[in-house]
């Protein structure tokens, strides 16, 4: 999948750029990453992002890309990677900041989770299997690395379930089959918000229905 046939017509276009000192090629490769982000939320669409136009956004030729990223495949892994990281850093203050309470703290996980994805829609829907997500063998990523993305994530809401468990505050009897599952239903629900322009939500929170029903969570 490398784009090797890189015209000299893009040459002009290209803005001048520093060229790195010796040691300074992390930079460069987060350079690309950071361009490859911009370009997501610019338009949306991970389409878009190609080693000629993330080389353009950062003003670089397209072949100074190959020593950090083989393809294009592995420069949105990084992409989805680093978003996940921010994804497990906001679940992680949310639920710092919700008290001791492990039915509070549940809450908080999955309201800051449908938060995160309202708060950023091209990125959430990229990292949940977009476009980019390519067949294996056909690029440079492995199957480890595209099945254990979002591993951190979902193990945050199986631990937060299973407090609840243990409190007496659930009755949940499979907390990792049961996080799961209430994951689903919250990508599920971020999805409809995202995709759905007219739609006759009842005034009883959505969120809050799944949260409590699939959680088994008991009356207080």
């Amino acid at each position: 999948m490398k784009e090797t046939d890189v015209t000299s017509q893009d040459t002009p276009k290209r803005a001048a750029r520093v060229r790195n000192r010796r040691g300074e090629g992390g930079r460069l490769r987060e350079d690309i990453v950071d361009a490859a982000a911009a370009l997501l939320d610019e338009t949306g669409d991970e389409r878009t992002i190609t080693l000629r136009s993330v080389a353009r956004k950062i003003g670089i030729a397209a072949p100074s890309i190959y020593p950090h990223f083989p393809d294009q495949p592995a420069i949105m892994l990084a992409v989805v990677r680093r978003e996940f990281a921010a994804l497990e850093a906001h679940l992680r203050t949310a639920v710092d900041e919700a008290g001791d309470d492990p039915r509070d703290r549940l809450y908080a996980l999955c309201r800051a989770y449908l938060g995160y994805a309202q708060d950023h829609p091209a990125r959430y829907r990229t990292m949940f299997g977009g476009l980019w997500m390519p067949t294996l063998g056909d690029s440079s990523l492995t199957e480890e690395e595209l099945t254990t993305l979002g591993a951190t994530a979902l193990q945050f809401l199986a631990e937060a379930l299973a407090d609840c468990v243990a409190a007496g505050q659930s009755t949940a009897t499979d907390p990792q089959l049961d996080a799961v599952t209430l994951w689903v239903c919250l990508h599920g629900l971020a999805h409809q918000h995202a995709a759905t322009r007219i739609f006759p939500w009842p005034q009883e929170s959505v969120a809050d229905a799944i949260i409590t029903r699939v959680a088994e969570l008991n009356d207080v």
